[in-house]
């Protein structure tokens, strides 16, 4: 049976011998007397407090109070032993030190942020474990050893899945190539299950991850609305709600900034039809006046659908409230319609529109080039967004596509 009772004079035995082997762990030295390495850590800790505060009592810390050090010798010959001693306690200090010196150099490269960190930490300690033993790899970064063997172990379950992967991955770079480098794994999931590859959503994002496949990100909202403090009030008649049974019923406008190369900027005005989200007007200009949204309603007026009966909504910007505009839609015959001031959620739609468009055409650059440059860049997307691009909203379909859809599915109710 294992001694529960311990006496003063084994614990001081016990943390003498601790303290006195180089590179002792409390598992290694617990393991002898049979004691629990938290309980020789216990002791340790309660012998370093009384030593640092000064002296006490064998009561006061529960460790019998360890013999005086015998003063260093007089006789040379035992002077050398107690130096030669001491050079090789540094020495195997130095070593360590430089040891885990060497291994944190050789792991910062691998150690990144993000899902991968897990996974190349675990490389880090198999690419190296020839130079270093495994444990001591694993403990200088704080790796899971177990953890890591277990990685280790399912190395040719991932070199199976790896190599099945590399067949999607071609077809799925050729599909993010022709989306003009914009496509997500949804898209990219909905293009091939209609060429009839039937794939998880979750592989795909798995493949474009592995393969250095991605988008570009969001760049920073500037405001381009700016309120005519004497424009007259129009109700919202959307509330938010930016969906339509029918092409034709719902519009929503926007105008956004083009930034050029010389710093200034090109001004895109839009319509989107809520059925589909389909670009049925647009209007590139050097400014930011009322006639470029007055020539992007024009063209939608002579789309198929036309916005005679519609209503059209938009922010409160000086273009949209114009008595110019408000002439023109009396013209065409539609109602107007416009969110709250500064309330970006309530022309949402035409928000994440102008964002998709910007993301997908600057591709991370700072600009559009020159003015040619930058209206061939947009007129490209705009048709391809039109005619190729999927939409979430419409169910990974085209806009184009889904008008056509719902054209066909009236014929058929109609015969």
């Amino acid at each position: 049976m294992a001694m529960r009772d311990y006496s003063d004079e084994f614990k001081a035995d016990a943390v003498a011998l601790y303290e006195s082997t180089p590179r002792a762990t409390y598992k290694s030295i617990a393991a002898d007397p049979g004691i629990n390495r938290n309980t020789l850590r216990n002791w340790v800790l309660r012998d370093r407090e009384r030593r640092s505060a000064g002296p006490a009592t064998a009561q006061d810390t529960g460790i019998a109070a360890r013999p005086a050090q015998v003063m260093p010798s007089s006789e040379p010959d035992e002077r050398i032993r107690q130096l030669e001693a001491r050079v090789t306690e540094l020495e195997a200090n130095e070593r360590k030190l430089a040891t885990e010196r060497d291994i944190l150099r050789k792991a910062a490269k691998y150690f990144g942020r993000g899902d991968e960190l897990v996974r190349s930490r675990f490389l880090f300690v198999d690419d190296h474990r020839d130079a270093f033993e495994v444990k001591r790899l694993c403990e200088v970064p704080g790796v899971n050893r177990s953890g890591y063997y277990k990685w280790l172990g399912g190395r040719e379950a991932r070199a199976a899945r790896q190599r099945a992967d590399r067949r999607p991955a071609a077809r799925i770079r050729e599909i993010h190539t022709e989306s003009g480098g914009s496509y997500g794994s949804p898209r990219v999931t909905a293009e091939l299950r209609e060429t009839g590859l039937h794939v998880n959503e979750k592989r795909v994002a798995r493949v474009m991850r592995t393969f250095a496949i991605t988008g570009v990100r969001l760049r920073r909202h500037v405001r381009t609305t700016v309120a005519d403090p004497a424009a007259s009030q129009v109700p919202d008649l959307f509330r938010r709600d930016f969906t339509a049974a029918e092409p034709g019923l719902k519009y929503m406008g926007e105008i956004t900034y083009l930034p050029l190369a010389d710093g200034t900027f090109l001004y895109l005005a839009t319509v989107l039809d809520c059925f589909s989200r389909k670009v049925v007007g647009w209007s590139i200009a050097d400014h930011m006046r009322t006639s470029p949204v007055a020539d992007a309603l024009h063209v939608a007026a002579r789309t198929r659908s036309g916005p005679d009966g519609s209503v059209f909504h938009s922010d409160h910007g000086a273009q949209y409230s114009s008595r110019a505009l408000a002439d023109l839609c009396d013209q065409l015959k539609v109602t107007r319609s416009m969110g709250d001031v500064g309330s970006r959620a309530d022309n949402a739609a035409c928000e994440s529109f102008h964002v998709s468009l910007k993301r997908e055409t600057l591709q991370g650059a700072r600009d559009h080039g020159g003015p040619a440059d930058c209206r061939n860049k947009v007129f490209a997307w705009l048709t391809r967004y039109n005619t190729r691009r999927r939409h979430s909203a419409n169910g990974h379909l085209s806009p184009n596509e889904c008008q056509r859809r719902r054209h066909t599915a009236k014929l058929t109710l109609a015969a």
